[in-house]
């Protein structure tokens, strides 16, 4: 019987454990009854929100011009436009070496369009190119002009003709793209090479 009288204390004494860590928790963590005060707002939070909405980060001279975008462009962010003007540049680029039109038109506007429509159509496009490099060489202007965000880039890139590295073609081109300042679309259109 001496075992079962074991098992009994053994119980009793997680119990008062229990109890105990119970009770140390309720005093750490509070009781909430429903009926407390609001607490107060964060000051700091407050102060966060009186902060301007975009301040003008450190810019490369190469990319100085976009201080005017930061100025009239509360959400404007010079890293996600140009990483997405270097993708659409290659993209662009090579839906017009294969032809591709259906990519074109909705990256560019009616005019650059036409131009590259054209080209393709006169075989002046080369399939077999293929990009080896890509630089933004700097930004050559920057602007809101009627409702629109209106950006010049300047590209250097470099291409293999036939996967040939003795036949690298190096071009230097000045794209620009506009936005309408109100559009939530990320997507900016091509509208001048």
């Amino acid at each position: 019987m001496v075992y079962g009288d074991l098992q009994f204390f053994d119980i009793i004494i997680f119990a008062v454990i229990a109890v105990f860590l119970i009770y140390r928790l309720r005093n750490v963590l509070g009781k909430r009854t429903g009926y407390e005060k609001k607490s107060p707002p964060d000051v700091a939070f407050k102060e966060l929100k009186k902060e301007p909405l975009n301040q003008t980060p450190q810019l490369k001279d190469s990319e100085k011009k976009l201080e005017t975008i930061y100025g009239l462009i509360s959400d404007f962010d010079h890293k996600s436009f140009l990483e997405g003007a270097k993708k659409a540049f290659e993209i662009i680029i090579t839906a017009f070496n294969r032809g591709d039109k259906k990519t074109l038109k909705n990256l560019v506007s009616s005019n650059v369009y036409n131009a590259f429509e054209q080209a393709i159509e006169s075989k002046n496009n080369n399939p077999n190119a293929q990009f080896y490099s890509l630089i933004i060489d700097g930004v050559e202007s920057a602007k809101v002009e009627s409702g629109k965000i209106i950006i010049s880039v300047k590209f250097v890139s470099e291409q293999l003709i036939n996967n040939d590295e003795d036949k690298i073609v190096k071009n230097q081109d000045v794209w620009t793209f506009e936005k309408e300042v109100k559009s939530k679309n990320p997507i900016w259109l091509l509208t001048s090479t």
